[in-house]
């Protein structure tokens, strides 16, 4: 959808293909909320890249008139005192550098601020101030309202099965109706459905589900802020993140963790044992949730990069075809900058972020630096 509206704001004619109503009810956006962040270790890339998203955010806040992406603050929590080369460190000392203020959160203060927490079981963190969460699902709609108002034709409920193709040059698509869509450029951004949709790209990425719960617990105004913030706890070794307790009470909480491999088009249902694993985490580190009813869950689908990076390029072997993919489970935060990085591929004028996300043979296995890998 990024794409689609920069692209058609620098005049192309664009029209886009989805195969759901938008928000697809599938799709890993089309959810109540989304880390938004710029924590990312000693990554100077990524971390320049989430001030970018962040001053978007809010140029979207202003220019919608409502507040979608929450400035609230991210509580990053380690069991172990922070040390260099941990992620937290790491996170903490770039911010610092680069001009942020993080808040050090120590064993006292985690008990005074943030009671909900053990406070015995995390000796250190700190809060980083500029981040919050985005209402993720709303955000596509509007998105889409925004896409269609500048001419965007888009198009639901149409599935996309194929590549047109007449040589080695890409012309089109072809539709699950057996319908062609020609265009001088395709772009593919079909998330965890990409590999299925491009299977040569089966080596390099793959799709992965990752567990999500919701709870209902019977205080919420203790899982609000100030005194709840959105979370992460010991999330490079554990993987366990969340937030803060919804209007109606609802408290999300996931694992950013190895996940298992599956097809896009399969059960979406998150295995039984998951809820014994996630009461566990609560048990051990917010004591009063850990008994909360459980009212939903949902299979989270990452595209899976072999290296934990965006793939965003030209197709070497299939001229007029980008790919524009690769999440790896922290896409949605760069919402507001990825369509500009994608618009300029299609029309390969230099980006300062894309040579990161190029065309790549696949090496030796890596992640985003906040992803525990098991």
């Amino acid at each position: 959808m990024a794409a689609a509206l920069e692209l058609r704001r620098r005049g192309h004619a664009v029209s886009l293909l989805d195969p759901g109503p938008v928000p697809h009810p599938l799709a890993t956006s089309t959810d109540i909320s989304k880390i938004v962040r710029m924590d990312y270790g000693n990554d100077e890339l990524y971390t320049a890249l989430g001030e970018e998203a962040i001053a978007g955010w809010h140029e979207w806040n202003s220019r919608w008139g409502q507040e979608v992406y929450h400035e609230t603050g991210f509580l990053i929590l380690t069991r172990e005192p922070m040390r260099p080369g941990d992620f937290e460190y790491e996170s903490f000392a770039l911010l610092k550098r680069r001009g942020h203020d993080p808040q050090r959160v120590d064993r006292a203060i985690l008990a005074e601020r943030f009671p909900a927490w053990a406070a015995d079981q995390y000796a250190d963190g700190y809060l980083s101030t500029g981040g919050g969460w985005a209402e993720s699902g709303k955000v596509v709609a509007l998105m889409a309202k925004d896409a269609r108002a500048a001419g965007v034709a888009l198009s639901e409920e149409v599935a996309v099965t194929g590549l047109l193709e007449e040589g080695s040059r890409v012309v089109g698509v072809v539709t699950a109706g057996g319908d062609e869509q020609r265009a001088d450029c395709v772009v593919v951004a079909a998330g965890a459905w990409t590999p299925t949709l491009l299977p040569h790209l089966g080596d390099v990425m793959w799709a992965v589900g990752q567990p999500v719960l919701y709870f209902q617990p019977p205080n919420p105004d203790d899982y609000r802020l100030p005194h709840f913030p959105l979370w992460a706890a010991d999330i490079s070794r554990t993987g366990w993140y969340g937030f803060s307790a919804t209007e109606d009470g609802t408290i999300k909480i996931a694992n950013h963790g190895p996940g298992q491999r599956v097809h896009p088009d399969a059960s979406r249902e998150v295995a039984p044992q998951e809820e014994a694993r996630f009461r566990r985490f609560l048990r051990d580190s917010i004591p009063e949730l850990a008994d909360a009813p459980l009212t939903g869950s949902r299979l989270c689908l990452y595209c899976d990069t072999w290296d934990g990076n965006f793939w965003i390029d030209r197709d070497p072997e299939r001229e007029g075809l980008v790919v524009a993919t690769g999440g790896s489970g922290h896409g949605f935060k760069f919402a507001p900058v990825l369509g500009g990085i994608i618009a300029d591929v299609v029309e390969r004028k230099p980006n300062p972020h894309a040579a990161r996300f190029a065309w790549r043979s696949r090496g030796e296995p890596t992640s985003e630096a906040a992803r525990y890998t098991g």
